[in-house]
């Protein structure tokens, strides 16, 4: 192993995920490991079916491998109860989803803090929400309903809210997937710059080369196995990495050892 990969914010080592339908078994992932390394943007990338959302569903803690471990921040999720994995995802992990998942009835301030209400955290430090708020461009918006804000405006409250407990990662489920192109490419330019002014740990989710490019290295799954990890410097647009990607997924699965960064 990657001596850097036992301090990293994100250890995931040989985990495979199987369901039962009906009488049948069904592979989601296969013995998969991903060593993700402090303030790295990565994109898992591969075809609908390819485990890519099964995957994140479990390092995000909010399901559990049939076999392997995951440890975030150097915490073995597996060794963890119900309510204290709980407890840690909403302390330790960031999640942003596609649909956003505000809650309609509170502003966007509130649901940026929402977190820390359901973690019972009475004490807010309303200095470092609206430094956050001012990072993210919602300063004048704090105060308005999720039906008052754009798509854009109403991904980055999800944002905000995914980062106010300063968790050891955050990661984000096709988080373009329900925004116009400019608006989603501007959103792409937001977690860039995340990273690398906070030296945010970033872990997305995407189907779109144009927002793979934005990570540092891309994760290639296929039938529920990584079959290729590669750094996106030797890529300068979406159309390269796109023509890459499509190069990987024709060929035979390659052993991909847990490593770092390419």
């Amino acid at each position: 192993m990657n001596h850097d990969c036992q301090s990293a914010p994100l250890l995931v080592e040989r985990v495979s995920k199987t369901y039962r339908q009906s009488a049948a078994e069904v592979h989601a992932l296969r013995d998969v490991s991903l060593c993700v390394e402090s303030g790295k943007f990565v994109a898992i990338m591969g075809a609908s079916g390819s485990g890519k959302s099964t995957l994140l569903h479990l390092m995000s803690g909010l399901t559990r491998p049939t076999s392997g471990s995951i440890r975030i921040d150097g915490q073995d999720l597996a060794s963890l109860s119900d309510r204290r994995l709980t407890h840690f995802r909403r302390q330790r992990i960031g999640i942003v989803f596609q649909a956003f998942n505000l809650i309609p009835s509170l502003t966007a301030y509130d649901n940026i803090l929402f977190p820390l209400y359901a973690a019972g955290i009475k004490s807010i430090d309303d200095a470092a929400v609206c430094e956050l708020a001012d990072q993210l461009g919602l300063s004048d918006r704090l105060g308005q309903r999720p039906d008052a804000l754009s798509g854009g405006e109403q991904q980055r409250v999800a944002i905000a809210r995914s980062l106010i407990t300063n968790p050891a990662i955050l990661f984000a489920d096709e988080p373009t997937g329900s925004l116009d192109s400019v608006t989603g490419e501007s959103l792409c330019k937001l977690l860039r710059d995340l990273c690398d002014q906070q030296q945010r740990t970033m872990v997305i989710v995407t189907h779109e080369p144009s927002v793979a490019v934005w990570a540092d290295e891309v994760v290639v799954l296929k039938d529920g196995m990584l079959v290729q990890r590669f750094a996106t410097s030797g890529h300068e647009d979406a159309q390269s990495l796109a023509a890459h990607y499509q190069e990987i997924v024709r060929q035979p699965p390659l052993l991909v050892e847990t490593g770092g960064t390419v």
